[in-house]
């Protein structure tokens, strides 16, 4: 009998102004994909900024892999989303964004978090 696979679902709630916890979330996010694990990063709050060209690129934290480099790790293998309502309130378009990347609402997120194998983590 074959065993499930399992997926993650991360939300990172943080951006620049708590780094460290931001750069947990993406490195979680990056090397579970790396992994062959599925992998859906949402970006809420200040996080959504990381969707953007040359945001994540600014992005630096001691000892921490570029945030860049993890976020891309994501796009390639796995789904990485902006928030509607974080993107809205910072006036983030879909155009604005990396190619990839999507903007999606609680609806989604709700859907993803409640399919069967699915861990959800929030940083």
């Amino acid at each position: 009998m074959d065993t499930p696979t399992r997926a993650l679902i991360i939300k990172c709630t943080a951006g620049a102004e708590d780094a460290e916890r931001c750069a947990q979330a993406f490195t979680v996010a990056a090397t579970a994909v790396a992994t062959g694990i599925g992998v859906s990063l949402w970006l809420t709050g200040e996080a959504a900024w990381f969707g953007v060209p040359g945001r994540a690129e600014s992005f630096t934290l001691p000892h921490s892999a570029p945030l860049a480099q993890l976020r891309d790790a994501v796009v390639e293998l796995g789904a990485l989303t902006v928030c509607t309502q974080c993107a809205q309130r910072r006036s983030i378009t879909s155009e604005q964004l990396i190619p990839g990347v999507r903007i999606a609402g609680s609806a989604t997120f709700v859907d993803e978090i409640l399919q069967p194998n699915v861990q959800a983590l929030v940083y």
